[in-house]
């Protein structure tokens, strides 16, 4: 259950971040690395179940220092891109809740609004969802998942491999979220449930309301209003990634639904509409790190929206002390205090961002996202904890 929540991936290098990733003045590069931080990047990777990583930190004062550790590509032994683009999958949560917060900055709707105040009729339950009622749920409840959604993907019972190249509609995707039955009634005792539904019907919200297709906004609102130059929405069918990328992979299941050990299936290439305002991001780990310093720094949200955002819930069924906010995760760090940022868990890229009170922001990616997952949380919350 903790894994599910989490989600919602021979040669090692290093590399200092791209002219193409630096935002002139705001940003300095340099070729120091944390001689720690690398070994333990290669040690992540030693044992060939996590083919490679990648992972950019910037540190309080700017820098941008770019690790890499074992193969981009299982076949052909090619080094991991240093700062390539990557699924970031949930971590796309945070980008659909920021949207959603402008929206109600600008007034155009509140928070504790009615589903059904945008999307009148829209959200009715069926079958075992019967119960879901969009007139019984809030903004405020989808963003931090306190509205009993289910957390079940029922478009895909049977993993991604069969539908990978299949395009998704959002409706869709909703109408399937809205025949399981929910977990709860919306906001009791402040419950958490995490629910891709959840964030999807969000989606469906937000462009309803600002009148432009959700990853317009994102891009007009976000990506360019503060120069993300290596962050997009994919569009329709779109199931490529931009180069250069590390491959992404998975482990092969047997007819029983058990994985086969020692193989790896390449699954780079798919179509990531299932998961829509959910998850369906891509961009590199430096452009990530961008993204959360000017959160924090109130680039993108008025200061009652931000607040509003880092007002959080217990996140049961993740880990002990994590919490959820309006679309981002306060997680306690083992060297004390706190960070703010997401996880994201796609086939075949395992992702985890965040930053510090202070500015210190990590993003960490590995290429299977079905291993080593308490590994690469421990050696996150590390590179988060190096305070030189």
């Amino acid at each position: 259950m903790a894994v599910a929540a989490i989600a919602a991936v021979a040669v090692a290098g290093i590399a200092v971040t791209s002219a193409a990733s630096v935002d002139a003045g705001k940003e300095k590069s340099t070729p120091a690395h944390d001689k720690s931080l690398q070994a333990g990047l290669e040690e992540l990777v030693k044992d060939g179940t996590l083919p490679g990583a990648l992972m950019s930190v910037r540190d309080r004062d700017g820098r941008v220092v770019n690790y890499t550790a074992g193969v981009g590509d299982i076949r052909t032994k090619s080094k991991v891109p240093a700062d390539g683009y990557v699924r970031i999958a949930s971590s796309t949560k945070m980008f659909t809740a920021v949207a959603v917060l402008q929206l109600a900055g600008e007034g155009k709707l509140s928070l504790d609004d009615t589903v059904e105040k945008f999307l009148p009729g829209v959200v009715r339950g069926t079958g075992d969802g019967a119960a879901i009622d969009g007139r019984n749920i809030t903004i405020r409840q989808l963003l931090n998942h306190t509205s009993g959604m289910t957390r079940a993907m029922p478009l895909m019972p049977g993993g991604i491999l069969p539908i990978k190249d299949r395009y998704f509609d959002a409706r869709e995707v909703l109408d399937a979220a809205l025949t399981q039955a929910p977990t709860f009634a919306p906001g009791q005792d402040r419950v958490f449930e995490y629910s891709n539904g959840g964030y999807v019907l969000l989606g469906l919200v937000a462009q309803k309301v600002a009148g432009r297709p959700l990853a317009e906004v994102i891009t007009d609102q976000i990506i360019n209003r503060i120069g993300l130059k290596e962050t997009y929405y994919p569009g329709p069918g779109d199931r490529e990634i931009r180069a250069p990328h590390p491959q992404g992979y998975l482990p092969p299941m047997d007819d029983e639904g058990n994985e086969i050990p020692g193989e790896l299936v390449d699954i780079t290439r798919l179509d990531p509409s299932i998961a829509g305002a959910a998850g369906q991001m891509i961009a590199t780990p430096s452009d990530v790190n961008k993204f959360l310093v000017a959160l924090q720094t109130g680039r993108l949200l008025k200061p009652r929206q931000m607040a509003e955002m880092r007002q959080t819930v217990e996140a049961t069924g993740i880990l002990p002390g994590w919490r959820y906010g309006l679309g981002v995760t306060e997680i306690p760090l083992s060297c004390g205090g706190v960070v703010y940022g997401h996880g994201g868990d796609i086939d075949g890229f395992q992702s985890r961002s965040a930053i510090t009170s202070d500015g210190r922001a990590v993003t960490l990616v590995v290429t299977n996202d079905a291993a080593r997952i308490m590994e690469v949380l421990a050696f996150f919350d590390k590179a988060l904890c190096v305070t030189k």
